[in-house]
């Protein structure tokens, strides 16, 4: 590790051959092997999210594979992580994140002694500028220029190398999860407490159908023509099913801008920085994101990111805050790794329409704001007689950016199972810090009649907390409708609320052979 007594003394004799050792230390540190984990979801977008360096001969690693740079910069604090160094690395156990804590600090370490001896060193450089000026005598002159031209070389060396341990620090600080609700149960999947139970599983006096039975039997899509037009698991919607999808969206958005939330249709192809930004990994190994070849763009997996991404790099005004979306869009998922009998049919699919909840707000709401939106997926629900619970998920099933995450799993009777419908997460800052979205604070005081011209009223920014939540996952509704509310002669009886949505349709009947 660097220490500042490794750096360069701050003789004025100092020469070009004095810098060379330190910046040899420097570079072998940079270029050091270190243990590598398993990437967690946050690792792996952090080491993604990266261009390679083309300029021949250029950074710490000269003559080498070429370096690697971040293509964007989350606001992480560091000070903080180090002074909650026991807090964070428990964290990163209970959440198995394979984020490298003790690296993340040692190259903090070294970035602070680097900084330190940059800025002596460029002091230095400006105390010779000014001796310079004036009447010299030569000699004394040549010497000052000497000086000076020694401690330019040395500066642009230490420059480049803090250049390079700062994307390195970037890079490996980037993987590290948000922190955790004090109140989520510790544990993988398993150990997730239900924190609600609405009605109960529905007695049929007779042999009930799976959704791919139903679907058939009532002419409601077509996975085979699909497969041969897109691949498998793609799917044609037909007849009614197509109504009951729009149903299912106009009734979402109807219900959801009713609480104040503001309707979006948004982008559907992204830029990679603005998913990865969001804590998802678009070029990752096993990756859920489909990325467009030979472009900087993906196509989205859920309107989190493009609405995440609608204030990116913005100061907004405290008195707009919470900002309250409700987004349609199509999604598109790899589904890498997904197989087998509990994942045939609508459950699990490439493509898929989705109304998505997103919120802005100031940090000390966003518990109140993710107690709001879970209500509003469980009176959704409730209010179409489903039986579900849901769940306070465990540390185990976070995902990097959520804070805390609670979902719902719907009873599925064809598919004999629960499933997930939706998820609400608080992200608190994680998403913020990185798509750079603040808020100024409104001041409790007018400012003073001579307070100084432009300066900001309101004390300094502060990173808005962000909040997403499903309102309708269209194809997992629709499996829930179809083996929910199937009849004994084959027919569909449509939840009430979704009615005026269909013209009025109430039951989907058999088609007459």
């Amino acid at each position: 590790m660097l220490t500042c007594g490794r750096f360069l003394s701050s003789s004025a004799a100092t020469t070009t051959a004095s810098f060379s050792p330190l910046r040899t230390l420097t570079r072998s540190l940079l270029r050091r092997p270190h243990p590598r984990l398993l990437y967690s979801s946050a690792a792996a977008a952090a080491a993604t999210a990266v261009e390679p360096d083309t300029k021949g001969g250029g950074g710490a690693g000269g003559g080498g594979g070429g370096a690697v740079r971040p293509q964007w910069k989350a606001s992480i604090d560091f000070k903080w992580i180090r002074d909650n160094r026991d807090a964070v690395s428990d964290n990163i156990r209970s959440r198995n994140s394979a984020a490298n804590l003790d690296l993340v600090l040692e190259l903090y370490d070294q970035y602070l002694a680097l900084q330190k001896e940059v800025e002596r060193l460029r002091a230095e450089r400006n105390a010779v500028a000014n001796k310079m000026k004036g009447k010299l005598d030569p000699s004394v002159r040549q010497a000052l220029v000497e000086e000076g031209k020694n401690l330019k070389e040395a500066l642009i060396g230490l420059e480049e190398d803090l250049v390079e341990l700062t994307d390195k620090l970037q890079l490996e600080a980037q993987s590290i999860p948000n922190a955790t609700h004090p109140d989520v149960p510790v544990g993988g999947e398993e150990s997730s407490v239900v924190r609600k139970e609405v009605g109960s599983q529905r007695s049929f006096n007779f042999t009930i159908k799976d959704h791919l039975q139903l679907g058939k039997e009532l002419d409601l899509f077509d996975f085979d023509a699909a497969a041969e037009v897109s691949g498998s698991k793609f799917y044609y919607l037909k007849n009614e099913a197509v109504l009951l999808e729009m149903a299912l969206v106009n009734w979402a958005i109807w219900e959801v801008s009713k609480k104040g939330f503001t309707p979006l249709i948004t982008p559907e192809i992204v830029r990679s920085s603005v998913v990865e930004k969001c804590g998802f990994q678009p070029r990752a190994q096993n990756t859920q994101v489909y990325s467009i070849e030979n472009s900087d763009q993906c196509l989205i997996g859920t309107a989190e990111i493009p609405v995440g991404g609608i204030h990116m790099d913005s100061i907004l005004l405290e008195s707009s805050l919470p900002l309250k979306y409700v987004a349609y869009s199509h999604c598109f998922r790899t589904e890498a790794g997904a197989a087998g009998a509990a994942t045939r049919g609508l459950y699990r699919v490439h493509q898929f329409s989705k109304v998505e909840m997103f919120i802005f707000c100031r940090p000390e709401e966003s518990d109140k704001w993710h107690e709001e939106l879970i209500t509003i997926e469980e009176d959704l629900y409730a209010s179409l007689g489903l039986h579900f619970k849901t769940l306070d998920m465990a540390t185990g099933d976070l995902g990097a950016p959520a804070y805390r995450k609670f979902d719902i799993e719907a009873w599925m009777p064809g598919l004999e199972r629960y499933g997930e419908i939706s998820s609400a997460s608080n992200c608190t800052d994680y998403q913020s810090r990185r798509l750079g979205i603040r808020y100024r604070p409104t001041p409790s005081e007018p400012p003073p009649v001579n307070a100084k011209k432009g300066k900001a009223a309101g004390g300094p920014t502060q990173f808005v907390h962000t909040l997403n939540a499903t309102a309708v996952a269209v194809p997992r509704l629709i499996v829930c409708i179809l083996e929910n509310f199937q009849q004994d002669d084959g027919s569909i009886v449509i939840p009430e609320p979704l009615r005026p949505f269909m013209g009025g349709l109430e039951v989907l009947s058999p088609k007459s052979k």
